[in-house]
């Protein structure tokens, strides 16, 4: 049986179409960065800086960013970091210099990253959380993470900086002319209605630590719980993927093109894979979907030095984590829009952001160390275990929370 439609997407091109510009966003400016600094005649260690750059403020900020959508509004809140990417964008190929750069590119990345929450966190309050929506949402998203390093790149063999930075200015208008396009939140709406905000004070925008204690009290709930657990591990599994699974394949002796169709092959299964989201919650408990899916994904990925270097098994492999992370991605966001309650969006978002942070910052490190100690075929191995391990306690978590109704933790927390 489909869901219901909810009022909010009567209409509904504008908020996919924001989905797609808003993680191609986050994209184009990614891919544009190690180009400029190259071409400015920087070392890789400055390149490496510059792209570790944009989640520096992501860490800090995401919850804080996430509790002014709840409180302000989050299409309002949204566009502001939209429009600071758009105005960001032109001062790019003004600065040849390191440090200023590595300033810019620090509140660029972060303004990006906060968009990007935002349309997340728009698409699960007018969606009233439903899979199956956020799942069209990320089959969208999927679509603008494949176009922006594309066009991004064409821009950038035409004219260097100065165009492609222009056409990310570009996209910053595309995108904003879908969020206003778009409805704002009924939450939102009935929140101002019962307490309108007045005249915005700057202390109204600064950091509070209540807010950080509330956001990381909604971990009691064990669907945020065990929804969080299973983002770190899929963190982990992305983690080898950028690090021992590329050493890998090169060890192998497979060349840029071919390792790069592997990488693309698992975003469109996971593009395909969103779309079945919807239907994966109504076949059974979403909770042991979502953790039996990460299992698989898991064995997916540190199966690897055991297919022989067969293409065709690789390939096979990437389509299938693929899918399942696809799959399980709208699950995990459906799951926390409904367990925290309609007011709640912004924070858990922004908490769910944190810990995908966290977890970028801390796990590659670890995968290299593991890498440098047996080596990146037995490393796969050891890593294999570790995570399965991980899974573990995690099956506890899951299982409480597939006892506790959604509908009940919603209402306790609103």
């Amino acid at each position: 049986m489909a869901a219901s439609r909810p009022a909010g997407l009567q209409n509904a091109a504008s908020i996919y179409v924001a989905g797609l510009f808003s993680m191609g966003y986050v994209d184009f400016y990614i891919f544009l960065i190690p180009l400029y600094g190259l071409s400015l005649g920087m070392n890789a260690a400055e390149i490496g800086a510059l792209v570790g750059a944009r989640s520096a403020l992501a860490v800090f900020l995401s919850i804080h960013v996430g509790v002014l959508m709840d409180r302000f509004g989050t299409r309002r809140v949204t566009l502001f970091f939209v429009w600071i990417g758009i105005a960001l964008a032109p001062i790019f190929p003004l600065i040849p210099w390191f440090w200023p750069l590595l300033l810019l590119q620090t509140i660029n990345g972060g303004a990006l990253s906060f968009a990007w929450s935002g349309s997340q966190t728009l698409i699960a309050q007018i969606a009233d959380g439903e899979a199956e929506f956020i799942g069209r949402f990320s089959f969208f998203a999927r679509i603008g993470t494949t176009l922006a390093p594309i066009i991004a790149g064409a821009a950038w063999d035409l004219g260097g900086a100065w165009p492609a930075y222009m056409i990310g200015a570009l996209w910053g208008v595309i995108l904003t002319i879908a969020l206003l396009r778009a409805p704002e939140a009924t939450a939102a709406s009935e929140v101002r209605a019962a307490r309108p905000p007045g005249r915005l004070r700057v202390r109204d925008l600064l950091p509070r630590p209540s807010d950080y204690i509330q956001c990381f009290g909604l971990m009691a709930i064990p669907a945020v719980a065990s929804t969080m657990a299973i983002i770190f591990l899929r963190t982990a599994t992305n983690g080898v993927q950028f690090s021992l699974y590329v050493v890998y394949l090169h060890g192998i002796g497979l060349i840029g093109t071919t390792i790069g169709a592997l990488f693309a092959a698992i975003e469109i299964a996971s593009g395909f894979g969103s779309l079945f989201a919807g239907r994966a919650m109504r076949f059974g408990d979403p909770q042991r979907t979502m953790l039996s899916g990460t299992v698989m994904s898991i064995l997916f990925v540190c199966v690897t030095p055991f297919l022989g270097g067969i293409y065709a098994l690789l390939l096979l492999c990437q389509v299938g984590r693929g899918w399942l992370q696809g799959v399980v991605q709208p699950m995990m966001f459906s799951v926390q829009a409904k367990a925290v309650g309609r007011y709640r969006q912004g924070s858990v978002v922004g908490l769910r952001q944190t810990m995908n942070r966290l977890s970028a910052i801390i796990v590659p490190p670890v995968m290299g160390a593991f890498a440098d100690w047996w080596g990146a075929t037995q490393s796969f191995v050891v890593l294999g275990a570790f995570l399965l391990l991980l899974c573990v306690p995690i099956i506890r978590i899951t299982r409480r929370a597939a006892e506790t109704p959604l509908v009940e933790e919603a209402a306790e927390s609103t």
